[in-house]
């Protein structure tokens, strides 16, 4: 298949996110698929294909691993339940697998579903845990790991804070400038009550005077903790028209991934594989970077937001915080970016955030936040270290339209 152009459509979402819902990852996703399947006007009966596409191998937090799946729960029928990770680009990997499904004619329609307890696991909340393992939220990384073990990077934030000072260091780029990228965020979670932080805003001193995690980021660089669980319906086009919401096309689909480049000479220390995850996918869907009407860019940090900036075009390299503290990704700004408050401000689920809310825009149902005349959308993930410092080596990007 050379392209995925419009041959593809979402038909139906659910979205289960907040906190302190003290069920597992699994009943969480369970509840997603069954809200999904619902909103697509179809029957548990018609789903053939089941995927589990977490952003975590393996068990997750409240027993979210990879047998007795949420389609067991629901009792789909489905021909086929795969399971799949890498980092925060579960989604995409995930909605890659079912168009080639759906391509091939294994499956007619296909359930993507993925479900984080972090927040209960975290609180005390779940009475049970996988067995053999402790908590495995996405701030945590096994001491085991051989290059962890000497070099004291144990959490998400303190690999992540490499490329944060690196970036400063190279291009001039301030505290305040992430800063900037979390007010922005926070106002448009401001406009979403849906979002876990709706009703509370701040300002470049708040963020500044929040707590230091690891330098150079402030507590208000860092993505939230949640509950929650996003799920998704893809058929064919031709299906798709017959359903009750108008479809929302896959048209455009591409990955990069730093592994396949020489690590030693430092240029993803800056940088996010962007360049032939864009390439494929503006390619598929024929557009540039002019025609995309909002982003739903990865952001567990406020550095990333920058990097991506950059790395799509939007501003030259280095220029990211200044773009940022301009205003230009904030409501009324030049491109909306995390229009639902992503996942510093809305709620954490890996890709699935960014993608629950481009699906929501595209379809014309985000009220206050509602970009007017959106018609194309961008989508990115990223995640999955390999080397450390190895920040998110693979990058994931999606273009979706009307």
């Amino acid at each position: 298949m050379a392209s995925s152009a419009r041959q593809f459509a979402i038909v139906g979402l659910g979205v289960h996110a907040g906190r302190g819902f003290a069920q597992s990852s699994r009943t969480l996703q369970a509840e997603a698929a069954r809200l999904a399947i619902k909103d697509a006007g179809l029957n548990k009966r018609d789903i053939d294909g089941a995927i589990n596409a977490q952003g975590i191998g393996g068990s997750m937090p409240g027993g979210g691993g990879w047998v007795d799946s949420y389609s067991r729960v629901l009792g789909l029928p489905a021909k086929f339940y795969w399971s799949m990770s890498r980092g925060g680009t579960g989604a995409l990997i995930a909605l890659n697998a079912a168009m080639r499904a759906l391509d091939t004619g294994s499956a007619n329609y296909v359930v993507i579903a993925c479900g984080d307890a972090s927040w209960s696991d975290s609180h005390g909340k779940l009475q049970a845990k996988p067995a053999g393992r402790g908590r495995a939220g996405r701030g945590n990384y096994s001491l085991g790991n051989e290059m962890l073990g000497f070099s004291g990077a144990a959490t998400a934030g303190g690999l992540h804070a490499f490329f944060a000072s690196r970036h400063m260091h190279e291009y001039g780029t301030t505290s305040e400038h992430f800063g900037a990228v979390a007010v922005s965020c926070r106002e448009w979670a401001c406009l979403n009550p849906e979002a876990q932080m709706y009703g509370r805003p701040i300002t470049i001193e708040d963020h500044q005077n929040s707590p230091l995690i690891v330098e150079p980021y402030h507590l208000l660089d860092c993505c939230l903790d949640s509950d929650a669980a996003v799920a998704i319906v893809l058929t064919t086009a031709d299906r798709a028209r017959e359903l009750k919401h108008p479809p929302v096309y896959v048209m455009g689909l591409g990955f990069g991934d730093h592994a396949r480049k020489h690590w030693w000479d430092k240029t993803n220390y800056t940088q996010l594989d962007v360049g032939p995850a864009k390439d494929a996918a503006f390619r598929q869907a024929g557009i540039g970077l002019a025609d995309i009407d909002m982003a739903q860019l990865y952001d567990c940090f406020t550095a990333e937001v920058i990097f991506q900036l950059e790395d799509y075009g939007w501003c030259p390299k280095g220029h990211g915080g200044p773009f940022a503290a301009e205003g230009n990704i904030a409501p009324g700004g030049c491109i909306p970016v995390n229009t639902g408050g992503g996942l510093l401000s809305s709620y954490y689920l890996f890709d699935y955030t960014g993608l629950a809310e481009a699906v929501q825009q595209l379809r014309g149902d985000c009220g206050e936040r509602q970009v007017k005349n959106a018609e194309i959308a961008l989508v990115t993930g990223h995640g999955g270290e390999m080397l450390i410092p190895g920040m998110c080596s693979t990058h994931g990007c999606a273009i979706l339209g009307r």
